[in-house]
């Protein structure tokens, strides 16, 4: 029997004709029958190639092969741990069969494809175009590129381009990361994968649902191309476009994205989220509604979040609105935050009996603002520089040159307390320089209250009741039944008290050390018709909701 010593069996990948060549040191047989080769056959260190420099096909070892011309065509049949290599692509197969007159070949069973040892790929069935380098892969196919692993029943790779496609349904594992799509596109050198058609992701933390999306295997960045929901938790997250890295657990969102969670609903032009560390940020007209039970909504151009904190910071013409059943209080500010009370540096200074110890976690939580503070209300509006505001104690605290108006009234002091009860104005407390004046009707004329410190009771979000102590200065306007003036009483005493009826005064009671008198109106001059230091700041007061933030412009 004749011995074939060194075997090298070449195909061209170009269009032109394939030569394969069996070269026998002794003898070059005319036929060839089924012939057993060493099971670790040499493969070739410099494989030879055309002369425009495409690179051949190389047998490198089988257990044993068999040449065949069937129908005109050239067939070399290999059986047995097969391995071939064309450039720098490996291919092993239980067997393969290479058409050398059309540059085809087929594999069966355990097909394994190296590209470049950067993806590998498996599969039961191979069918592989030599001139183009286009593998077919079927039954049991997987992907696997050293981070992630594709599995599908069908797909076509390009070792050219290092693209796959599948079009009847696959699923990709990265850690505990799993996609599945009923199509998609792998592409080796990025190693990106489209997903098409009923795309979900499922990891530890979010479940992703979309029809179309681009997966990084190395990043695990998730692009999202179309309207996709994200969902962690209690929290899904709508988007049309951005991305999200399941890795790092940080998204990037744009065109009006949404998050709704159990407690909150978020909506801005763009967002930032990192879920590693519970952080967040919103830009473009972002709004924020809380589902709590003291039901406030913040709006800014932006908006920072830290959800372990409970903490959010808007800047850029922020608005927050506590909602009321039938009156919502809005707040504007350079700068608006809120946070929990428990985490305070310093505690806050107490304000009324009723604050104490936080029992209520739901009561845990404050909001700050400062710098160009103003509130608008149907029935009470005030400016000021700063303000605190304790839902513990209900406490509304304005800071630095605060001014309240409530109807025809307007307020001012050093500091002001407003408590609040059921989110409506309930008492008021003014602490040094207090101020209180009350305009006539559509008259030039005022009703006017000075003293070291006033007291303010409402009703239904009018004052009902002021008392003012220390120093308590009045200039009273009295009226007769058809509101013709009588004339103006002019009274000092320790502690005045008036009561209004229908916002205006009705009675007034002066406690120790009395002394004033009253004068016809006519026969009073212009400069004992104001106390001194009155100021009537009306151009200062909102007028609507408007006058607060562009955002409602």
């Amino acid at each position: 029997m004749t011995r074939i010593g060194l075997i090298i069996l070449c195909i061209s990948l170009s269009i032109q004709s394939i030569r394969a060549q069996i070269i026998d040191r002794e003898q070059i047989g005319k036929s060839v029958s089924i012939q057993r080769l060493p099971k670790d056959t040499t493969a070739i260190n410099n494989p030879p190639t055309l002369e425009n420099g495409g690179k051949l096909i190389e047998f490198l070892s089988a257990e044993t092969y068999n040449v065949k011309k069937m129908d005109s065509m050239d067939y070399l049949v290999f059986v047995g741990h097969v391995k071939i290599r064309q450039g720098k692509t490996l291919l092993y197969g239980d067997s393969l069969i290479l058409n050398t007159t059309k540059n085809t070949l087929e594999g069966f069973g355990h097909i394994h494809i190296n590209d470049a040892d950067s993806v590998d790929t498996y599969s039961d069935y191979l069918k592989y175009l030599g001139a183009t380098k286009k593998a077919f892969l079927r039954k049991k196919v997987k992907l696997t590129d050293g981070k992630g692993i594709l599995t599908t029943d069908s797909l076509d790779y390009d070792v050219n381009t290092k693209i796959g496609v599948f079009k009847k349904g696959g699923k990709l594992v990265r850690n505990k990361t799993v996609l599945t799509s009923k199509e998609g596109m792998y592409y080796g050198e990025t190693r990106d994968v489209i997903f098409r058609n009923k795309v979900e992701l499922h990891d530890v933390d979010n479940q992703i649902i979309t029809d179309t999306l681009e997966y990084n295997t190395y990043s695990q960045l998730a692009n999202f191309i179309s309207p996709s929901k994200i969902i962690t938790g209690s929290r899904t997250i709508t988007t049309s476009n951005g991305n999200f890295n399941t890795g790092l657990k940080q998204g990037y969102l744009y065109e009006r994205s949404e998050i709704d969670d159990s407690t909150y609903h978020f909506i801005a032009d763009e967002m930032a989220v990192d879920d590693s560390v519970g952080t967040g940020e919103f830009k473009g007209n972002a709004i924020y509604r809380s589902k709590d039970t003291l039901g406030f909504d913040l709006m800014a151009n932006n908006i920072k979040t830290n959800k372990v904190k409970s903490v959010l910071f808007a800047t850029e013409h922020p608005l927050l609105l506590i909602k009321q059943k039938d009156d919502t209080l809005y707040i504007a500010a350079d700068t608006l935050h809120t946070g929990k009370i428990s985490d305070l540096s310093k505690p806050i200074p107490k304000a009324r009996d009723s604050a104490g110890k936080i029992v209520d976690t739901t009561l845990n939580k404050y909001f700050e603002a400062y710098h160009h503070v103003r509130i608008y209300s149907d029935s009470l509006q005030a400016k000021s520089d700063s303000l605190f505001y304790s839902l513990n104690d209900s406490t509304i605290r304005l800071l630095s040159d605060p001014i309240v108006w409530a109807n025809d009234n307007q307020i001012t002091g050093d500091t002001i307390y407003l408590f609040v009860k059921n989110k409506k104005p309930e008492q008021l407390h003014v602490f040094e320089n207090a101020f209180a004046f009350n305009k006539i009707d559509t008259t030039a004329f005022f009703n006017q209250l000075k003293g070291n410190r006033l007291n303010a009771w409402f009703e239904n979000g009018s004052i009902a009741k002021m008392i003012t102590k220390g120093n308590a200065e009045n200039i009273y306007f009295a009226l007769d039944t058809k509101k013709n003036f009588i004339g103006i009483n002019h009274s000092n005493a320790q502690m005045i008290e008036i009561t209004f009826e229908n916002n205006e005064p009705a009675k007034v009671i002066f406690r120790n050390q009395l002394i004033g008198n009253m004068t016809p109106i006519g026969q009073t001059p212009k400069a004992d018709l104001l106390i001194r230091g009155f100021k009537w700041l009306d151009h200062l007061r909102p007028k609507s909701k408007l006058d607060l933030s562009p955002n409602y412009h």
